[in-house]
């Protein structure tokens, strides 16, 4: 780990001037995921800016929505009981994360901007163009069991690692980002950016920009949500496959509304849109169920050694409906 000042701020107009003034500072809160980061040698920042003393840990119910704190830890916002009520999806994939140390630690906004798991990008040797741009992927030739099969480019196919931005992504959450001139609220498709051709820039984050809070709306599609985690193990283990679900019901068993987002399989939360359009309007079965699961897997670009990975997606999208159906 190299040498490095240590701010610490108490306002989110005092946070963004740090950033501003320090164009390689990083901002720290839990902290699970930059020291590691440090220690590797895969970050480098000359000013760590602690934030923890930021008003931004509540959780706030209002008539047609939940804003949680960027600086809410993630034990405390799967134990909330308007989470695990109107959000289930939410509170279990939180629940399935990491560990329970690491859950009392780590926060929302922190947990949104972790960074890849793939081991590539995180030894500082290999060639790994998020680490260092242009100088390839070794991935892709490499130990690929854990990497993702959709969203991929030439440049990049390192797995998003979260399980909570899974199901904000199948919730239709906001997430709330402190810059010049207020705040913005981003979807999770336009929050996070494809790797494409510039796979270092993960998110729609600009300098200066920090996340203040996540916002989710309420609805009775979501109460009827789940989150399916499968994984080498049964914890402290990061996704093969996720798949955050929620079906709403008209009188008659007719699926209204549908929502699916996968983890584990892409380089982003995945919200599978082609097959939510199958499934609303229709009456669920198995056979529409497969439907929707070949749907959300076309276009899989798999390598020799996670070509399994489909399949199994396949296999979990139709068991989470299944659940809630």
């Amino acid at each position: 780990m190299e040498p490095f000042d240590f701010q610490s701020v108490d306002s989110v107009a005092g946070a963004r001037a740090a950033l501003l003034e320090h164009p390689t500072a990083q901002l720290i809160a839990g902290g699970t995921t930059l020291i590691d980061l440090m220690k590797a040698g895969v970050e480098r920042p000359a000013v760590v800016i602690d934030i923890n003393r930021l008003p931004l840990a509540a959780i706030d119910v209002y008539a047609d929505r939940v804003r949680i704190g960027a600086l809410a830890r993630n034990a405390d916002v799967a134990a909330d009981p308007t989470i695990a009520r109107e959000f289930p999806a939410l509170a279990q994939a939180l629940a399935a994360s990491a560990s329970g140390q690491l859950r009392n630690m780590a926060t929302v906004g922190g947990n949104l901007l972790q960074r890849t798991r793939c081991s590539y990008f995180r030894d500082n040797v290999s060639r790994c163009n998020k680490h260092r741009p242009g100088s390839g992927c070794d991935a892709r030739d490499g130990q690929s069991r854990s990497h993702a099969v959709l969203g991929t480019s030439e440049a990049c196919i390192a797995t998003h690692p979260g399980d909570m931005a899974v199901a904000l992504a199948a919730l239709d959450a906001k997430v709330v980002v402190a810059r010049e001139g207020g705040e913005e609220r981003f979807t999770l498709d336009s929050f996070y950016r494809l790797p494409e051709d510039t796979p270092e820039r993960e998110t729609a984050l600009e300098r200066g920009d920090l996340i203040v809070a996540v916002e989710i709306p309420f609805a009775a599609l979501y109460r009827r949500s789940h989150y399916l985690k499968l994984r080498d193990r049964a914890s402290f283990e990061f996704a093969l496959v996720a798949v955050a679900a929620c079906l709403e019901f008209v009188e008659g068993g007719t699926i209204a509304r549908s929502r699916i987002a996968l983890g584990g399989v892409a380089t982003v939360p995945w919200r599978a849109h082609d097959a939510e359009r199958v499934l609303d309007g229709a009456t669920p079965s198995e056979e529409l169920f497969r439907r929707a699961a070949d749907l959300a897997l076309h276009g899989a670009v798999t390598t020799s050694h996670n070509a399994f990975k489909p399949e199994l997606a396949r296999r979990a999208i139709v068991r989470a409906l299944r659940t809630l159906a």
